[in-house]
């Protein structure tokens, strides 16, 4: 069928057709999404600008439109440009993972260095307000925006909307495997509609875990022009050799599909990944993990000071609950623990007791009831908490004093699960390598399950944010952070 054509004998369009979807569904919810975005950041750019001029303008009448509007006006034209440029409205990155902020940010910095050079060639005295005022209120207005429009779109597609069909080609244990994870996590926007396979069979003849199989890995072309997928999603098989998928994504040429390959060589994302062309050859680059250096510089001043005001916040806080701890049953308000840091260097971490006292001696006669994954020792239902200590403990508040910790400099605000000196003794090489970095009050761990995760997993979201650290990743845990520990989920 041409492409655009509304009918098919496919399973996944009859589904979309019978669901009352016309034409392709996806690709107009995402135009209007794309749309909403670019509107908000104008208007919240625009809203901003206008607010500074207006009541800055009001204090100084004098030559208003010269001082205050020509500035305003300017400012605006540049901070929209700076987006353009830098790919801030890409539909690639919007709604989910760390690069949309990433962008956002290298926009903003942008614009503050071409004002900043706009000015001194100017010789304008008005435009510090504009660097120090009306870019970091574009900053926190626009991301603020950004980030309640995701969170409409994800709640769209935990109810089963605004996701993007997908054709997943690959063998059958690798497509399960995606199919799991995209019905896992639904607010990435994927959904498997349609499977090719090696043979054109699945682990049940024509289906996978439910997904219809509907052809064979060569045939993956023409399903997609005929039935208007929006991502071709290549998993790990034999069959795909470097001329295998080069054909495929020139016959996908035309089309409005995304071929996305899986790697399969190393688990590797974010900023270390570059593709370059050397000698004519299609090369991807993994850059080393950055450990030192001006980011990380960054990171050590963002901890301290955001542990210290975090502290000044919740004192009141923390006052009370030591008081509580107190009250419920006998010992003192801080429990002391030794942890392992960067480097295998151990520290002290405090935490507020949310057990009984002794408790350390009395895990010995409760090992055969553990739940814990891997190294990790859990009871979900612990004869040694305290009533106060299981409400602490299911939304976090006992961890608060860590940020003594942070503000000492063991730990960071974001990192890995800081281990016991006897998990970090039986690490492997691979696992040690959670070390390189400092333990974090939170990290991927945190929002992403916790103690329900398994402890394969729990080390692979560690090490990837060894791998691939950012300040944008950073931002975005800490963001996700505050609805994990609300929801309790994960946590005894």
């Amino acid at each position: 069928m041409p492409q655009g054509g509304l009918v098919s004998s496919s399973p996944s369009t009859r589904r979309r057709l019978a669901n009352g979807a016309v034409g392709r569904p996806s690709t107009d919810w995402e135009q209007r999404y794309h749309r909403a975005v670019i509107t908000s950041d104008t208007l919240a750019t625009a809203f901003v600008v206008a607010a500074i001029g207006i009541f800055f303008g009001a204090r100084d009448a004098t030559n208003w439109h010269e001082k205050w509007g020509i500035l305003a006006f300017g400012t605006e034209l540049l901070v929209l440009g700076a987006f353009a440029v830098s790919k801030a409205w890409a539909p690639a990155v919007l709604g989910q993972g760390a690069e949309e902020f990433r962008r956002l940010g290298r926009s903003l910095s942008t614009a503050v260095v071409v004002l900043a050079l706009g000015g001194i060639a100017l010789t304008s005295r008005n435009i510090k307000l504009w660097i120090f005022v009306a870019i970091p209120a574009i900053a926190l207005v626009t991301m603020t925006e950004r980030y309640l429009l995701r969170l409409w779109l994800h709640r769209q597609r935990q109810e089963g909307r605004c996701l993007r069909p997908v054709l997943a080609a690959g063998s059958p244990a690798t497509v399960r495997d995606l199919i799991t994870r995209t019905r896992k996590f639904p607010h990435l926007g994927w959904r498997v509609e349609a499977v090719c396979t090696p043979d054109g069979l699945g682990f049940d003849d024509d289906q996978l875990d439910g997904v219809p199989v509907v052809g064979r890995l060569a045939d993956v072309a023409n399903h997609v022009r005929r039935d208007g997928y929006r991502v071709v999603a290549v998993t790990p098989d034999p069959h795909w050799s470097p001329d295998r998928l080069q054909r495929l994504a020139w016959n996908l040429e035309g089309s409005d599909a995304e071929m996305v390959v899986a790697p399969v060589l190393m688990e590797v994302a974010g900023p270390r990944l570059h593709v370059d062309a050397v000698l004519g050859i299609p090369l991807l680059r993994v850059s080393m993990p950055a450990f030192t250096g001006g980011r990380r510089v960054v990171k050590e001043v963002v901890d301290r000071l955001g542990a210290a005001v975090l502290l000044v916040l919740f004192a009141p806080l923390m006052v009370l609950v030591g008081l509580l701890v107190l009250a419920d049953s006998r010992g003192g308000a801080l429990y002391r623990q030794r942890r392992v840091g960067k480097d295998g260097r151990e520290f002290t971490i405090f935490k507020f007791r949310t057990m009984v006292a002794g408790a350390d001696r009395a895990r010995a006669a409760l090992a055969d009831q553990n739940e814990g994954a891997g190294l990790l020792f859990k009871l979900r239902r612990d004869p040694r908490l305290t009533r106060v200590g299981a409400v602490l403990r299911r939304y976090s508040i006992d961890e608060l004093p860590q940020l003594f910790n942070v503000l000492a400099g063991s730990m960071s605000l974001v990192g890995p699960r800081p281990p016991l000196p006897e998990e970090s003794a039986a690490y492997g090489p691979d696992i040690r390598r959670r070390l390189l970095v400092k333990p974090g009050l939170t990290g991927l761990w945190q929002i992403s399950g916790r103690s329900d995760l398994p402890w394969e997993e729990a080390v692979r979201l560690d090490l990837r944010y060894v791998e691939d650290w950012s300040l944008a990743l950073d931002s975005v845990i800490l963001w996700k952070t505050l609805r994990a520990v609300l929801q309790g989920q994960g946590a005894y």
